[in-house]
């Protein structure tokens, strides 16, 4: 996948493009509808089932983006191809002219400059804010903590009750996402040292944050026409690995489904969820990069046309 990424953006050269060929732009949709493939057939063939898969699922149910919108190829904001037959058939006529060369239509994004000005706002300060690493992961035991019914009901704990109330109070909870907050129980939410609502989200999210960094496939598909399927793509990618990590260190046994445990009661445990952490804020602060520098692009050209 990463050979197809590079053959398409090396269709494009800085912000002067020259017209993609239909068969390299045709190779490149082809190829994004393949890669996305592997990533959604499990998904459709448990749901057809009824079945149930408590990291893989979370792509598909947490993020409310359905597999055909996210099969829909989008070469990103300045891309001119070369029209041909096929062209109606793969873009979307309210978002794209596809008469002798296809191209984003931009007076309806153009449009909504205000919300793209706001996501720059919110994605520049998650990037320049300290990353913290020191939330291992907990979230998930503080979703838990003193319940009898559990979210994910059908996989049992790997440890008890009092092991986990034991643990958070030695490590003590940290949690600057919203979304990972609300679900806590009664018991763990006032042992959060922020109690987090949604107005103060833009405050206080931060690049070391596990779930910070999974809302970028989210940024990216709410974006997509603009950044691209290569950017969708490497944020969903991004966000299924952290969602591997996330429960890897939660307080469920999900070895029968091939997940190892990373027991975050243990130091050793800590640390490795510590060294994978920094490297997905690693990864995530290179993507958040991109997407305010193609966001700003596109931002300043509806400015200076007037719009």
């Amino acid at each position: 996948s990463y050979m197809v990424e590079h053959l398409w953006l090396s269709c494009q050269v800085g912000v002067k493009l020259s017209v993609v060929p239909a068969a390299k732009w045709q190779l490149a949709a082809l190829q994004h509808e393949q890669i996305v493939a592997t990533w959604t057939k499990d998904r459709l063939h448990r749901r057809s089932r009824g079945l149930k898969h408590p990291v893989d699922d979370f792509m598909f149910e947490y993020y409310p983006i359905s597999v055909n919108k996210l099969s829909t190829w989008h070469p990103g904001w300045r891309s001119k191809l070369e029209s041909n037959l096929n062209a109606i058939e793969i873009f979307n006529a309210e978002l794209y002219s596809i008469e002798n060369v296809i191209e984003l239509r931009t007076d309806e994004l153009h449009m909504r400059l205000t919300e793209v000005s706001s996501e720059l706002e919110f994605l520049t300060a998650t990037m320049n804010r300290p990353a913290r690493t020191g939330c291992f992961g907990l979230h998930e035991w503080a979703m838990v903590l003193g319940e009898s019914e559990l979210r994910h009901a059908q996989w049992p704990l790997r440890i008890s009750q009092s092991e986990i109330a034991e643990t958070i109070s030695e490590i003590g909870l940290r949690c600057t996402h919203f979304d990972a907050f609300r679900f806590f129980t009664e018991t763990a939410r006032p042992l959060n040292p922020l109690q987090l609502v949604r107005a103060d989200q833009s405050k206080v999210e931060q690049p070391g944050c596990l779930h910070a960094n999974m809302d970028l496939y989210k940024i990216a598909m709410r974006w997509a026409p603009i950044l691209g399927s290569v950017m969708v793509r490497q944020c969903f990618r991004l966000a299924r690995e952290i969602r591997t990590l996330d429960m890897q260190s939660a307080p469920y046994d999900l070895r029968d489904l091939g997940v190892t445990p990373i027991p975050i009661e243990t130091s050793e445990g800590r640390q490795e969820f510590a060294r994978q952490q920094k490297r997905f804020s690693d990864r995530a602060q290179v993507l958040r990069t991109e997407i305010i520098h193609r966001l700003s692009d596109f931002a300043n050209t509806g400015v200076h046309s007037g719009m």
